[in-house]
């Protein structure tokens, strides 16, 4: 039999992980972005547009609005393009930075951070935090540990109201939700989310990453040797080894201060190679570059740097197949995205013909048929439409043409065609409405069209 082959364990033991508290070039680069993606989540609500919330998927009446635009049921293949298209990005990024989105865009990654601000503000260090979590029970780490938890489950609810906020008008909800005046079900939603969000940035956090995200088990198939991720510089570094600051030693660059791991939100040592448990925050290369300076040693020994680059044989990134092709695909879905957008129409109809009558005989030897027009207007605003229809010497509209709808309203508008039996020429013929706004005859986007029969005797 051939020789056992060692088995060497890197992955983060099942212990609580105590981050140490990390500042540096990339984490001020994290921090903002994270900052400002979490205003934005938070402040998006109360942004109005044409004297609407600007953003809102208002469930109860099947429509997303955006910003005076509305989209509805029929229109959600856009979303659908949109999701692909980020998806597409994503992948383009990760060629190139790897898990970028994880380390500097990701929402867990965010509200991690966030708690764990909150926790080090509160309970100290980490290794206070360490100690407090050894010390037994006394008034000091009851009073922590209570104030702690209370601020966590009030970012958790303003996160789970934030939320809500995008499918209820966040002016009504944040006041019935203080007030608990809310109803059963949006109160419910509310604290589901809240309850979620607690869990998950201040009990769940890197489990989340390390077991739960599918990203970070799929994401190392889109790597290659150009793609730049978090590595550490074995060559440059090893062997090992604590030493005083200007001593003089054959051991490598590596200092053995293990603030790499203290610092990493997953626990892992990037020391072992890439491992699909880092997302790429930069925390361990701020760590030790702020070690290294103060060693007098270059800068770099953990960087983001691609495997070519690492072996002195860098390549541009555009030669790369995937680069080219995750970047062409997302310029397609642009594309389909763009022109879906612009044929879209923000008048809807559908006609439905009377199905008891065929037909009916005027005592003008005239033939009547009778429809009803499903009449949707799509847009946020009060527009009046002119129905029209083909072949006027043949069909006449009987009735009132000129309707008015409101914003979002479908109108059921019953009408009723004539025609003189001479002039057709068999007993089904076919006969097209067009729905047109008054104000913009000439716009594309502002009137359509669909056919339907005209019957008649034999």
């Amino acid at each position: 039999m051939g020789e056992r082959i060692p088995i060497k364990q890197v992955s983060t033991p099942s212990n609580k992980i105590q981050i140490r508290e990390q500042k540096g070039y990339f984490q001020r680069i994290r921090t903002g972005m994270n900052s400002l993606l979490v205003l934005l989540f938070l402040l998006t609500p109360f942004v109005s547009y044409q004297g609407r919330q600007a953003i809102l998927f208002n469930i109860s009446e099947q429509q997303f609005i955006f910003f005076g635009t509305t989209l509805w049921p029929q229109d959600f293949t856009i979303l659908a393009w949109i999701f692909i298209a980020a998806a597409f990005l994503l992948f383009f990024a990760t060629v190139f930075w790897g898990r970028v989105w994880c380390g500097f865009l990701c929402p867990q990654t965010a509200w991690t951070f966030m708690f764990v601000w909150v926790e080090t503000r509160l309970e100290g260090s980490r290794n206070q935090r360490i100690t407090l979590d050894r010390a037994p029970w006394s008034l000091k780490k009851v009073y922590k540990r209570v104030g702690k938890h209370l601020l966590w489950g009030i970012i958790a609810l303003l996160t789970g109201c934030s939320f809500i906020a995008y499918f209820i008008p966040a002016r009504t909800l944040y006041p019935e939700i203080l007030t608990f005046t809310g109803s059963f079900w949006v109160t419910t939603w509310v604290w589901f989310f809240a309850l979620c969000t607690y869990l998950n940035a201040g009990w769940m956090r890197e489990q989340m990453c390390l077991h739960c995200c599918p990203y970070s088990r799929f994401q190392s198939v889109m790597f290659d040797a150009n793609t730049k991720t978090v590595t550490y510089d074995a060559t440059r570094g090893e062997s090992r080894g604590p030493r005083k600051r200007k001593q003089v030693t054959d051991l490598g660059d590596c200092v053995d201060c293990h603030l790499c791991v203290d610092v990493c939100p997953t626990g892992i040592d990037i020391r072992n190679g890439l491992q699909y448990e880092c997302i790429n925050c930069g925390a361990c290369v701020d760590a030790c570059n702020q070690t290294m300076e103060k060693f007098g040693y270059a800068p770099n020994l953990i960087s983001y740097i691609s495997e070519n680059s690492l072996k002195n044989t860098p390549k541009p990134i555009f030669t790369s197949l995937k680069f080219i092709g995750y970047g062409i695909a997302s310029l397609i879905m642009f594309t389909v995205i763009g022109l879906d957008i612009a044929n879209r129409d923000n008048i809807q109809l559908n006609v439905i013909r009377d199905r008891q009558n065929l037909y009916r005989e005027t005592l003008d030897s005239q033939i009547e048929n009778s429809y009803t027009l499903k009449i949707r207007n799509k847009t946020q605003e009060r527009r009046q439409y002119q129905i029209f229809i083909d072949n006027e010497h043949i069909y006449q509209l009987v009735g009132n043409t000129k309707v008015i709808i409101l914003p979002g309203e479908q109108l059921d508008y019953p009408i009723t065609v004539l025609a003189k039996q001479d002039r057709l020429n068999a007993s089904r013929s076919p006969i097209n409405f067009t729905i047109r706004e008054m104000d913009d005859v000439g716009s594309k986007n502002n009137w359509v069209s669909q056919s339907s029969n005209f019957f008649s005797p034999l």
